[in-house]
């Protein structure tokens, strides 16, 4: 079950997310569905299309099951199958 605890190491595809924050000002304000997502990218499925985003450079408003979570995107980088078994501290 996804948590704010433990969404970091969950699938990510289907999550409403929100950019917040990112080195790419046209980036902020990009929302949607989480559609797909590699090891550097997430792909946003908005009103005017899909959006491909780097993971490095953002940091995201993540929304699901009633929780709102922040999470700065390197802490999403790696390989989603890699990332469920890395340790994270914090994020």
């Amino acid at each position: 079950m996804r948590t704010p605890k433990n969404i970091v190491r969950h699938e990510l595809i289907g999550v409403h997310a929100e950019v917040v924050d990112s080195s790419n000002k046209d980036n902020i304000g990009i929302s949607g569905k989480i559609v797909d997502e590699t090891q550097k990218t997430l792909t946003i499925k908005t009103a005017k299309g899909l959006k491909k985003i780097q993971k490095s450079v953002v940091t995201l408003k993540l929304m699901f099951d009633g929780y709102t979570v922040l999470v700065r995107g390197k802490a999403l980088y790696g390989r989603p199958e890699d990332r469920i078994k890395k340790k994270i501290k914090y994020w």
